[in-house]
């Protein structure tokens, strides 16, 4: 029998619970949705820090603003 995840949160296969991070680097996002994803921030930098930048409000739009 499968348990749900803490406060809601669902499962990845390996049994750690899957959130969107704003720590996530943005190089690993890049590795994701390609590497013009979010010109003008550093690879290093975290997504919380580059969506304020970028004056975007989610990752979702962010994506979607990209395309």
């Amino acid at each position: 029998m499968q348990q749900p995840g803490l406060g809601g949160g669902d499962r990845d296969k390996d049994g750690t619970i899957a959130r969107k991070h704003g720590n996530t680097l943005i190089s690993t996002l890049r590795r994701t949705y390609g590497p013009s994803f979010a010109t003008g921030c550093s690879g290093s930098e975290k997504l919380a820090d580059c969506l304020a930048e970028l004056d975007e409000k989610s990752l979702t739009r962010l994506v979607r603003d990209t395309r």
